[in-house]
């Protein structure tokens, strides 16, 4: 059971480390993606009322993935999963 949490750890270890040269490469894209993600999410919640709560931790989410974050929380919402 512990070799698996050490995987998970190791591949979450992995893609901060990916995201973090991305970062450093091209911050003007990031900061796009994470702006782009955050107007979505506020339309989506807006304009469908898809009544996802709009708290620290869904924003978090999307402001850090962009709008593979919006697709993961509105997801994540309709599955019953979260938020």
């Amino acid at each position: 059971m512990a070799a698996y949490f050490e995987v998970g750890a190791l591949l979450v270890a992995f893609l901060l480390l990916l995201l973090l040269i991305k970062f450093l490469r091209h911050p003007l894209l990031v900061i796009g993606n994470s702006v782009m993600g955050i107007v979505v999410f506020l339309a989506l919640d807006y304009f469908f009322a898809l009544n996802i709560p709009i708290n620290l931790i869904s924003v978090g989410l999307v402001a850090f993935a962009g709008l593979a974050g919006v697709v993961l929380v509105v997801l994540l919402h309709f599955l019953g999963l979260g938020f």
